[in-house]
């Protein structure tokens, strides 16, 4: 099948999926959270802060292009309102949001595949399946924390690992909408509503 069939045939599963209410609360749940996760695990999100304050850097435009590690970028201003914290990237924020959409997507379509799996004419399992993406999701951001305490830092084929690990966002970002691709192919009750 055509590669824009295949992406309109996604598109459709994924809206019919939306329409059920517990595709849509699989969705918002992803939407919501996993950009307070994927801002957290950056570090540009905390609690315990206090007072309120708005604090930007110096030449705001210029610095928000300036990668931190492969796919993060700097943060141009800090926003605090207790109890939280945020360090505005505003690169950063957008990718968190993409990758929220891609997230809510595929539990959205694994929840509703996974509730009604004979309705949609797949296995079970390919509920499963579309969820997994959308768990891995972690590494993307997470990748560089856990190399950091496990203590590669100090070993001989740490440009290797940080380069494979700084990789992880575009891999994510594939999967996920690959898993999304894989698991509607065979759903075509749940886009006529079944």
């Amino acid at each position: 099948m055509p590669l824009p069939e295949c992406l309109r045939r996604t598109a459709r599963t994924v809206r019919a999926a939306l329409r059920r209410r517990d595709g849509l609360a699989a969705f918002l749940v992803g939407v919501f959270g996993y950009p307070l996760l994927y801002l957290t695990s950056l570090g540009h999100l905390a609690l315990g802060a206090r007072g309120r304050s708005v604090q930007v850097v110096d030449a705001p435009l210029s610095r928000m292009l300036r990668q931190t590690r492969p796919f993060t970028f700097e943060p141009v201003a800090r926003v605090v309102v207790e109890p939280v914290a945020l360090l505005v990237s505003p690169l950063d924020i957008g990718l968190a949001l993409g990758f929220a959409a891609l997230v809510g997507a595929n539990l959205a379509v694994a929840v509703v595949v996974w509730r009604s799996p004979a309705a949609c004419g797949v296995e079970q399992s390919a509920g499963l399946l579309a969820s997994v993406p959308a768990l891995l999701t972690g590494a993307t951001c997470c990748g560089p924390a856990v190399l950091f305490v496990v203590g590669v830092g100090a070993g001989a084929g740490t440009g290797v690992l940080l380069t494979v690990v700084g990789y992880a966002i575009p891999a994510t970002a594939l999967l996920l909408v690959g898993s999304l691709m894989f698991v509607t192919r065979g759903t075509a009750a749940l886009r006529t509503g079944g």
